[in-house]
């Protein structure tokens, strides 16, 4: 299990619910460990997950067209009700191996006629059939919505996307094992990439040989801005057919998913000489985020962590430095709470995993960036990056 279940059950007793749903891409696959593809990839199929108070068991409710992915990801939770129609026979003259039997045995389940019948079923299978219920409002459709609250008219559904961030943003060691590695994966992709580097050299030819060591090493690419020259001042390049040249810089700000979880991160490197500019801004950004190093731990202000940092690339070399923000979370989502700003109530806590960035762009200059991600320890940081932060030159 993945999910930080102690800290939800606390944070329902806390705000008051009965039960709470997750009904988005992410939460589902965080509180249950089930993938459900087709969220995944479109837009508006329904996957859940019931999470009852003490004493009941939790439910995850799927498409029946979903039940083939239950073997291989083996999810902690057992009850699993399908909805929907979907075809598949079997051969009664062979012996199924275990996946197949349970397969077989999931598509011999009751079929509901649609997602919010099979939640409704679990829900008053559990008595749960008034009180306070939490509701996940970022993956139901407001179709849905309606029907469940007109199935339930005695339950108080209050909208809890904030509970399940809240939760999300504690990391368990298995999260924060799984987060390491993949940095480390994306981190190869960086090397991979800037190891084809020389004049002429496209930007979609480095994105390429970053895509293909994610890939390779079993992370699925999500972001990949790389930009040259004063194309990498572009806030979210996307690659395309400008060539490398003596002198350009070249600014990273990637990362993938493994295992579900993402990866964020950005360097920067150059081709020979980028001229004094390049070095003193770039100079100025890294020491911002090594700043973070020095303050982050437990019990700290976000606000006066984004504070400092913003003073510290300042002071460092480029006077004007200003930023909405200079970081984030990261977990199952590129955006976990909380938000680095100067605006954040939030305070660090142990087992946090926050990306520390401070971006730089100048539109007919460069654009500049060191992001690391870092695990809030007992009592001060964790780098989970082992690349340098400094500018490297090829």
């Amino acid at each position: 299990m993945l999910a930080n279940v102690p800290r939800l059950k606390a944070l329902m007793r806390k705000d008051g619910f009965d039960a709470v749903i997750a009904t988005c891409a992410e939460n589902v696959t965080y509180l249950s460990g089930f993938w459900a593809m087709s969220q995944w990839v479109r837009r508006g199929p329904q996957a859940y997950v019931l999470f009852p108070g003490e004493g009941h068991e939790p439910t995850i409710i799927v498409n029946s067209s979903l039940l083939d992915l239950v073997p291989d990801q083996n999810p902690w939770i057992s009850d699993i009700r399908r909805y929907g129609y979907f075809q598949i026979d079997t051969d009664r003259s062979v012996q199924l191996d275990a996946a197949d039997q349970l397969q077989h045995q999931l598509f011999s389940s009751k079929a509901y006629k649609n997602s919010v019948d099979a939640l409704v079923g679990a829900m008053k299978e559990r008595g749960i059939e008034r009180g306070t219920v939490g509701i996940d409002e970022m993956g139901i459709t407001p179709q849905c919505m309606d029907q469940l609250q007109a199935a339930l008219p005695d339950i108080k559904f209050v909208r809890c996307f904030s509970l399940f961030e809240r939760v999300r943003a504690i990391k368990t060691p298995r999260e924060i094992e799984i987060l390491r590695h993949a940095a480390r994966v994306t981190e190869g992709a960086i090397d991979a990439a800037l190891s084809i580097a020389k004049e002429g050299v496209t930007e979609r030819e480095m994105l390429r040989r970053f895509n293909a060591h994610l890939v390779e090493n079993d992370a699925a690419p999500v972001v990949g801005c790389i930009g040259f020259g004063n194309r990498s001042a572009m806030i979210n390049v996307q690659p395309s057919d400008r060539k490398l040249k003596n002198g350009d810089l070249i600014r990273f700000d990637v990362g993938g998913r493994y295992r579900h979880y993402r990866s964020d991160m950005s360097r920067g490197a150059a081709l020979g000489d980028p001229g004094e500019k390049i070095r003193k801004y770039y100079a100025a950004v890294e020491k911002g985020v090594l700043r973070g190093y020095d303050i982050i731990k437990p019990g700290l202000r976000v606000a006066d962590l984004f504070k400092e940092i913003v003073a510290t690339v300042q002071r460092e070399g480029i006077p004007h430095f200003a930023r909405s923000h200079v970081g984030h979370g990261i977990g199952v989502d590129g955006y976990d709470p909380p938000n680095i700003a100067a605006s954040s109530v939030d305070v660090l806590e142990e087992d946090m995993v926050i990306c520390v960035e401070t971006p730089y762009y100048e539109l007919g200059f460069a654009g500049l960036q060191v992001e690391d991600m870092v695990r809030v320890t007992k009592d001060g940081a964790e780098s989970l990056m082992s690349l340098p932060t400094g500018l490297r030159i090829l």
